[in-house]
């Protein structure tokens, strides 16, 4: 199996740390590079954050890229409610050492897409698309060289997670979004809170995890702790909402998520800050630059989930979904 080249583009982060994780469990991708952006967390904590994920999965041998420390033009507003202080459910994990700092992420995307074929390099973008803006405002011809870029962000029909109308991503930086949509010439595939809100760590997932024993499983069920905390007080879920493997997971297995090609801007002023304007009734007249999804399996997906992380579990796991976890 050829394995596809991709560059992640994160800001962790609770949800960040489990989709990287997935990434690094599917032997249909391989990961190149993680680039950081200020978002959830501010870019230097973020940094820290992706290293001491990358130690728990042994893969250190990853390089990680510091990027964009603020929005192109709104001022940067950050989620420690959400995520913990330290980013990553204030669990406050030792850090790891590093010999050098790797700076300069919007170069290293570029010099990456410029050095490989084109359409063999594809972005999963997890966070603020600051990076992927000024990536494009930099050389959009070597930009255009990647194959795709999948993002977790918008919204099309649900209602936002930060405000009544916008996802939080595109809510930091919403003229990233709007000049990424005005520039790009790939396809771009949007996984917004229509299909990721769907996607739930429920108690009854948790309670499996501490059952495996096993140290990754803790290190999900620590990280999360926090989240689920933080979802009950805000919205009384029992739970809580993993976007960002989402988006993962769809770069892995289109057929998990449905969904439909548009026409899609974003409302960078006033009320409506961050809000995707998805014109699926074509009233603009304007050709599609991005495939909105809309429909997901979740609990395909929770299952594919927990079996590529775990693989040793898998029998167990399968039981435990055919009793209708």
């Amino acid at each position: 199996m050829e394995r596809r080249k991709v560059i992640i583009d994160c800001d962790p982060g609770i949800d960040d740390a489990l989709a990287i994780m997935l990434a690094l469990s599917s032997k249909e991708i391989e990961v190149i590079g993680i680039t950081i952006v200020s978002g959830n967390v501010r870019v230097e904590k973020g940094y820290k954050n992706a290293l001491k994920i990358l130690n728990k999965m042994n893969r250190l041998d990853i390089p990680v890229y510091v990027g964009e420390k603020v929005p192109l033009v709104r001022e940067l507003i950050t989620a420690e409610d959400t995520h913990g202080e330290d980013g990553l459910g204030e669990t406050y994990f030792e850090e790891i050492e590093v010999k050098k700092l790797r700076e300069n992420a919007v170069d290293f995307i570029l010099k990456t897409l410029e050095k490989n074929k084109k359409d063999t390099v594809s972005i999963i973008a997890l966070g603020p698309l600051t990076n992927l803006a000024k990536a494009i405002q930099k050389d959009k011809e070597v930009f255009n060289k990647a194959k795709e870029i999948v993002s977790m962000g918008g919204t099309y029909k649900s209602h936002g997670n930060c405000s009544p109308v916008a996802e939080f991503n595109y809510w930091v930086d919403p003229h990233s979004v709007r000049h990424i949509f005005h520039n790009i010439k790939i396809p771009f595939f949007m996984v917004g809170l229509d299909v990721t809100r769907k996607c739930v760590l429920t108690p009854n997932y948790i309670e499996l995890l501490r059952q495996f024993k096993d140290e990754k499983a803790d290190f999900i069920v620590d990280i999360t702790r926090f989240y689920v905390d933080f979802h009950w007080k805000q919205e009384r879920t029992l739970g809580c909402v993993i976007n960002d493997p989402l988006a993962v997971e769809y770069f892995i297995n289109r057929d998990v998520c449905k969904g439909f090609y548009s026409y899609v801007d974003v409302v960078t002023e006033g009320i409506a800050i961050g809000q995707t304007i998805v014109d699926k009734e074509n009233f603009y007249k304007r050709n599609p630059n991005c495939f909105v999804l809309t429909e997901v399996d979740n609990k395909y997906f929770m299952k594919d989930f927990l079996k590529r992380i775990f693989k040793d579990k898998v029998e167990d796991i399968d039981l435990i979904f055919n009793n209708n976890l």
